[in-house]
């Protein structure tokens, strides 16, 4: 078997994303530390998260239809050119001295409308950029390039915002337009063609939440998934708000999330390598109850280092679940549905975000941020015992006969 980095097409996507990931990290670490320099409140950050995270509840159903419909290539172009000329609007608007939170939250929003879009899409055109025997080392990729960039931008997000409040949107801004350049020179054709006429796009939706719900093994991960995005949705603004009342700096607080990205990262090159030693339940009740153990250590940490080194730990974890589970959908769904799988999935996992950032402000303003963290502990521990008595998950097949059975029937077709 060739090395996955002899496939032209794919290191080009992966190589732009690189930049873009980045990017995108510099700028999201920047966010919340704009909004509470700006007011000051913990509930306008939360609602500027809300604003970021509302496209996955409202725009991922009808974006996984289209994905499957609309040329691919012009998807991924059209998204990393529109997110990045939308947030070069930020700078200019600081520089001004014009910037309202208003503006914020209609950038955020339009820049999660591209990511969306172009997630949906990558996810779709992957198995048609490498040849399926591959397509868990590529996943394993992409979680690494996520990592990476999570692990070098919240850092760099940091101390760019120290130096000045609109360099770090800048450079996310000019990141997306390298990465755009990346997509014009990929050559492969990135979907198969439709099987008939393109149905109507509520129809074409619901035939992805047909298939979502007819699996139990996808639904009930899905639904697992869900819980924990919605827990570290709002864990990202309680760590920060937590870390600032410690005395933490911009540059720490950047610091602080650049450890929990080395961890992700950590995670993501363990993952590439490990994931077939471990069944479907191993990676779903067993990574939940790691995280209902760590996140409590957060409410008794006693500096921001110490919550960026538990924060690597939860995150070490994470890749290992993606790795599994997308795998699994990428050879078990066929392609020409997989953008409407992949949609239906996202709006159950990421859909709940906008109410965990509005969650993560009102509980900061209620009861403060060691209340939040004990609140966000108390759901995870509810995830996890829910994992462990699952009849879905507890009759799970390990990974490896599932993929052998799937590959051997779509053989005799």
């Amino acid at each position: 078997m060739s090395s996955l980095w002899r496939n032209r097409d794919f290191t080009l996507l992966w190589s732009g994303q690189v930049v873009s990931s980045l990017g995108a990290q510099v700028s999201a670490t920047a966010t919340p530390l704009l909004v509470l320099a700006t007011t000051g409140s913990p509930l306008d950050a939360g609602l500027v998260g809300a604003a970021g995270t509302c496209p996955h509840l409202v725009a991922n159903l009808p974006a996984g239809p289209l994905v499957d419909r609309w040329n691919r290539r012009r998807i991924l172009l059209a998204s990393e050119i529109i997110g990045g000329l939308t947030l070069l609007t930020v700078p200019f608007a600081i520089w001004f001295d014009a910037l309202t939170i208003a503006q914020l939250c209609a950038v955020v929003f339009l820049q999660g409308l591209c990511f969306v879009f172009f997630g949906l899409a990558e996810d779709a055109a992957l198995p048609m950029v490498v040849p399926a025997e591959q397509l868990a080392t590529a996943i394993a990729h992409n979680e690494a390039r996520g990592r990476g960039a999570a692990l070098a931008g919240a850092p760099l997000g940091g101390f760019l915002f120290g130096l000045d409040r609109a360099v770090p949107f800048l450079v996310d801004g000019l990141s997306y337009l390298a990465a755009a350049f990346a997509l014009l020179l990929l050559r492969r054709d990135l979907q198969k063609p439709p099987p008939g006429p393109a149905e109507p796009l509520w129809r074409s939706a619901a035939t992805g939440l047909r298939y979502v719900w007819g699996n139990h093994l996808i639904r009930a991960s899905l639904v697992l998934i869900a819980v924990s995005n919605a827990v570290f949705q709002a864990l990202t603004l309680v760590l920060v708000v937590l870390a600032g009342s410690r005395g933490a700096t911009p540059s720490g607080i950047g610091v602080m999330f650049g450890l929990y990205g080395a961890g992700g990262l950590l995670g993501a090159v363990a993952a590439g390598r490990i994931h077939q030693r471990f069944t479907f339940r191993g990676v779903l009740v067993g990574i939940n109850w790691v995280w209902a153990a760590l996140l409590p250590l957060l409410a008794l940490a006693g500096s921001p280092l110490q919550m960026g080194l538990i924060g690597a730990l939860c995150a070490f974890v994470g890749p290992l679940w993606n790795v599994v589970i997308f795998t699994y959908a990428g050879v078990v769904v066929p392609n020409e549905l997989l953008g409407r799988v992949m949609s239906a999935g996202a709006t159950m996992t990421w859909g709940v975000m906008p109410l965990a950032a509005l969650a993560a402000g009102l509980l900061l303003t209620w009861i403060g941020p060691i209340g939040a963290v004990w609140t966000l502990s108390a759901v995870m521990l509810a995830a996890a015992i829910a994992a462990t008595v699952s009849p879905s998950i507890r009759s799970a097949p390990p990974r490896a006969e599932a993929l052998v059975a799937t590959s051997s029937k779509r053989a005799a077709r």
